[in-house]
C-alpha cells in the first residue's frame, strides 16, 4: 500500500527548512529574545520538539527555557513569554491555554486562519509546512528548523545532512520486531518524536529513554531481533553493552534532526510491510478536538 501523502512530505523537508531561516529572520522580534525567561508548549509532537527547542535554547546560553505538553502548563508560574506549537492551531487544550495565559505568546502554526491565531498575541506562520497525512513530518521538523535559525545555527547545514538521511538504506532495519530511541540533550525530545512515528504510522511497538538512563532498566528488554538505535552522540560504552544483548544498535553520523528523517522513512516502510495507510493511522485524527 503505497503512502498517498507521508512519502512526499517527509522528502520535502530539506526544502522546507531552507525556507525556515527567512521566516525566522522575519518574524525576530516575535521569538524569544536572550534573557527571556520562556515555557514552550505543544501536544504530541508538538511537545517533543519545544523539549528539544528548550535544550537548545538554553544551551545556547539564551535563558530559562521549560517545554510543557499543553495540559500540563503550570498557570501559576511566570514567564517572560510562551511560546505554543501547534500544526493545525484547532488543538483544544493549546486554545484553552492561551485564553488563560499571563504572559505575551508566541504561536508557531501552519494555518494563518486558524482560531489560535486569534488567542496568541504574536503568530509566525509556516504554511509551507503544512500536510496532508495525520501524522506529522515537516511541520514539526521545519518548526525546529526555524527555532534553531533564530537560535544562530546553520540550517543549510541540517538541510543538506536531511538530504543524505532520504537516501541512506533502511531496509535492513525492517525485520526488526521492537525498536527503542535513545538520545542526549536536546535529542531526548527527538527520540520520543521518534518513537512516538513508529506507534503512530506503523503500529509497531517503540519506547524511547535519555541514552544515559538507557541502562538503568530499558536494557533489560535488548535482545536478538531488536534495536536500539540512537539520535546523535551516545555515551561511551553503550553501543557495545547493547551488542552483548543481542540486539543491535543503530547509529548514523547525522545531527539527530536529520536522523529523524530517516526514522520518518523506517516507520512508513514499516506500515507499508504491515498492510497500513500511514497516512491515516488507527484511532488519530489530524488535532485533538475535545467537545
Amino acid at each position: 500500500m503505497a503512502a498517498r501523502f507521508v512519502s512526499s512530505e517527509l522528502e520535502s523537508q530539506p526544502e522546507t527548512w531552507r525556507l525556515a531561516p527567512a521566516v525566522a529572520a522575519d518574524n525576530a522580534a516575535l521569538l524569544p529574545q536572550p534573557g527571556e525567561r520562556v515555557a514552550v508548549v505543544g501536544c504530541g509532537t508538538s511537545w517533543f520538539i519545544a523539549m528539544s527547542y528548550a535544550v537548545a535554547r538554553e544551551r545556547a546560553g539564551q535563558g530559562v527555557t521549560d517545554a510543557f505538553a499543553g495540559s500540563e502548563y503550570p498557570a501559576d508560574r511566570d514567564y517572560d513569554r510562551v511560546v505554543a506549537i501547534t500544526r493545525s492551531g484547532t488543538t483544544t487544550e493549546i486554545l484553552e491555554l492561551l485564553g488563560a495565559v499571563r504572559a505575551p505568546s508566541t504561536v508557531i502554526t501552519a494555518v494563518a486562519d486558524s482560531p489560535v491565531v486569534s488567542l496568541a498575541t504574536h503568530q509566525v506562520l509556516l504554511p509551507f509546512a503544512d500536510e496532508r497525512s495525520v501524522v506529522q513530518t515537516r511541520f514539526a521538523t521545519t518548526t525546529l528548523a526555524l527555532l534553531r535559525a533564530h537560535l544562530g545555527e546553520n540550517v543549510e547545514a541540517l538541510a543538506a545532512q536531511a538530504e543524505r538521511a532520504l537516501t541512506l538504506p533502511i531496509d535492513d532495519l525492517l525485520d526488526a520486531d521492537q525498536v527503542t530511541f535513545v538520545g542526549r540533550g536536546a535529542a531526548v525530545g527527538l527520540a520520543q518524536e521518534a518513537a512516538l512515528k513508529t506507534r503512530e504510522a506503523a503500529q509497531f511497538w517503540a519506547e524511547a529513554y535519555p541514552a544515559m538512563d538507557y541502562r538503568h532498566g530499558p536494557i533489560a528488554i535488548a535482545q536478538p531481533g531488536r534495536l536500539v538505535w540512537s539520535l546523535g552522540d551516545y555515551p561511551t560504552g553503550l553501543d557495545e553493552d547493547v551488542a552483548r544483548t543481542g540486539a543491535r544498535f543503530v547509529h548514523h553520523d547525522l545531527d539527530p534532526l536529520a536522523e529523524l528523517v530517516i526514522v520518518h522513512r523506517f516507520a512508513v516502510a514499516l506500515a507499508e510491510r504491515r498492510g497500513l495507510d500511514p497516512d491515516q493511522p488507527r484511532a488519530l485524527t489530524r488535532s485533538v478536538i475535545l467537545a
